[in-house]
């Protein structure tokens, strides 16, 4: 995995594809669900996704389960985390708490560097160049998943109430075409 010091992120805006969208984020299911997929099942979303995603422009999707479940979900069979491809770059991220995606990012970071939200969302984010800028989350509106914790700053979030097991590239597509359609404001005022 590339170190932080040899990433580069873009503000918000910089960078942007015509969408604006450079890297998408779903935030859905179980460590469970995730590892009781069947593997070609798994591949075969891997692969629709990704092509959905690039599709809109985007250079990085990350997927990331909603919290743990009732079992221990082992993730241990899915050999590559990141896959490459003709489609766009696949980040398969199985922490479930943000907070300890944070700390773990934190001890990776050369101790000499200097700690600012730059380097902050590089130590998060590698190999992902860009901080989400949608974050589709599969779940009710009323409730943020754990595993959300730095991405909440510039990201725009959409749910859907879409089980991980019947999430589709029609999901996906509806949830980067509602993000197209917002005028974003990073936190201004209207």
């Amino acid at each position: 995995m590339p170190t932080p010091s040899n990433l580069t992120a873009s503000p918000p805006g910089e960078g942007s594809t015509a969408s604006g969208l450079r890297h998408a984020l779903i935030v859905g299911g179980t460590l469970s669900e995730w590892s009781d997929q069947p593997d070609g099942m798994w591949d075969e979303r891997i692969v629709t996704l990704g092509e959905t995603a690039r599709a809109a422009g985007a250079h990085w999707l990350t997927l990331r389960p909603y919290e743990a479940g009732d079992g221990p979900g082992d993730m241990s069979r899915r050999q590559a985390p990141i896959g490459r491809g003709p489609t766009c770059t696949v980040i398969i991220d199985p922490t479930v708490d943000g907070r300890h995606r944070f700390a773990d990012a934190m001890r990776r970071l050369d101790p000499s560097a200097v700690v600012d939200e730059a380097t902050v969302a590089q130590a998060l984010y590698a190999p992902a160049e860009a901080e989400p800028d949608l974050v589709l989350v599969l779940g009710p509106d009323s409730r943020l998943p754990a595993s959300l914790v730095w991405e909440l700053g510039y990201a725009e979030l959409v749910f859907v109430a879409t089980p991980w097991q019947e999430l589709t590239a029609a999901d996906l597509a509806g949830a980067i075409d509602e993000y197209t359609n917002r005028s974003r404001r990073f936190g201004g005022l209207p």
